[in-house]
């Protein structure tokens, strides 16, 4: 029984987690990697915090490649986030890339 109310949390947090915009969520304090790393995938839902080594035009070419376009108004925030707009499927919205190159 607690393992099922354990899942249900979870899985409602997770949820959660999916509908907010990558410009309203908080950097997270530390790498969730898993136990293999894909090039198709990221290593978290959300941007980890770290020193970004990315230049502006780096970070820009890195979310392009995740199939981005019309990448615009690039800035690193205090965590070491990069933060912007791009357009994806015909949507635009917000968009980041942390350190470990993950674009959410």
């Amino acid at each position: 029984m607690r393992i099922t109310v354990m899942a249900t949390v979870a899985a409602g947090l997770l949820a959660t987690a999916t509908f907010a915009t990558a410009q309203d969520m908080p950097a997270q304090s530390g790498p969730q990697n898993p136990a293999v790393k894909t090039d198709n995938g990221n290593n978290a839902a959300m941007p980890v915090a770290g020193a970004n080594s990315f230049t502006m035009s780096e970070a820009k070419s890195q979310i392009e490649a995740k199939g981005y376009t019309h990448v615009r108004k690039l800035k690193k925030d205090q965590s070491g986030v990069w933060r912007g707009t791009a357009t994806k499927d015909g949507q635009a919205g917000p968009i980041s890339i942390d350190y470990q190159g993950n674009v959410n």
